[in-house]
């Protein structure tokens, strides 16, 4: 609705910020408004002029759809990162980390044990190290996610993750090295005219349902990479048995596909793209955390059922079989 706002002005000529207006004039629908419009790509050049095609508005130019975008996504993000975590049940945890804006930004995502898919939380750092991924995992502790729990862990292949993985959840935490990942670093050490054999026989031996045979695959696809580039080679040997933990679980195959990579969270990171394209100019602060988690909810919203979510009760059953078992106390009865 149209207001007439009076201007108030000192006798020199400053003008006066009037208390009640200001406080009409931050109301939470519109701050909400405007998030939501900003993450379906409108832009905030273009939001006034929008909205003026409809009604004569007040506080819709750039500079004031920008505050209230940053109000609202600095609140969005605030309750994303402050969730409580205690009563969630998880079969999965991925982590995967996105180059963004010359930051690295590492999400943590985790598939219940219904299937659904839950955003955890989001650090940002100058690269994908130890010491981010081990504050992230440290949030979740914090926020009541028990690592004690058996869960299968999908990172996208770098030690740091595993690293960190491992301090929170034990050396024996079921780890799934994404093989997406390990065929795009095995096939980076190649020439264009051998990528093509190489990823066949990468995709061949990782369809393969038993975990002997895949391993016996992967084992020879090495060592004919050493007579054709050994750096190849040793990529493909770093963490091989990792990339095998789904077949070691075995898995159904449809399950399988899910849990072997972290497309999930890459494909909530296409969305983050899509939301960010109409930012021209990064600052520093938390501006990036504030949009790529922004994106990072807009895309949750959309999050169905991961494929082969039946399976799950399979992968449960399989990592608790895989976890130690914990030594029981026996009571003595002291003799006089």
């Amino acid at each position: 609705m149209p207001v007439e706002r009076p201007r108030v002005r000192t006798r020199g000529d400053k003008e006066v910020r009037l208390g009640s207006y200001e406080m009409f004039h931050r109301g939470e629908p519109l701050t909400e408004t405007v998030w939501e419009k900003l993450m379906l790509g409108l832009s905030t050049r273009k939001y006034g002029q929008a909205v003026r095609q409809f009604t004569e508005a007040y506080g819709l130019e750039k500079s004031a759809v920008s505050e209230r975008f940053i109000e609202a996504s600095r609140a969005k993000l605030k309750e994303m990162m402050e969730r409580r975590l205690d009563n969630t049940r998880l079969c999965a945890l991925l982590i995967d980390a996105t180059p963004f804006e010359g930051q690295q930004m590492v999400a943590a995502l985790g598939i219940n044990e219904d299937g659904r898919k839950t955003i955890l939380g989001l650090r940002q750092g100058a690269t994908e190290n130890a010491t981010v991924v081990g504050e992230l995992l440290g949030d979740l502790v914090e926020r009541g996610l028990d690592f004690t729990v058996p869960r299968l862990y999908v990172l996208d292949g770098g030690k740091a993750l595993a690293a960190a993985v491992k301090k929170h959840a034990g050396e024996s935490a079921a780890i799934q090295r994404c093989q997406v990942h390990k065929r795009r670093n095995v096939l980076d050490h190649l020439t264009d005219e051998h990528k093509p054999a190489v990823a066949k026989k990468l995709n061949a031996a990782y369809g393969l349902e038993d975990y002997g045979a895949a391993k016996q695959a992967l084992n020879t696809l090495q060592r004919e990479l050493m007579d054709l580039n050994p750096s190849a080679a040793r990529s493909l040997g770093e963490g091989m048995e990792e990339t095998l933990t789904v077949h070691r679980l075995r898995l159904p195959m449809q399950l399988r596909k899910t849990m072997a990579s972290t497309n999930v969270i890459e494909s909530a990171f296409s969305i983050v793209e899509r939301v960010c394209k109409n930012v021209k100019r990064w600052h520093g602060g938390d501006q990036r955390e504030r949009w790529v988690g922004s994106g990072l909810l807009v895309a949750e919203k959309q999050f169905r059922r991961i494929q082969g979510y039946k399976q799950i009760p399979s992968l449960i059953k399989e990592l608790e079989a895989l976890t130690p078992a914990k030594p029981e106390v026996v009571k003595r009865r002291k003799v006089s």
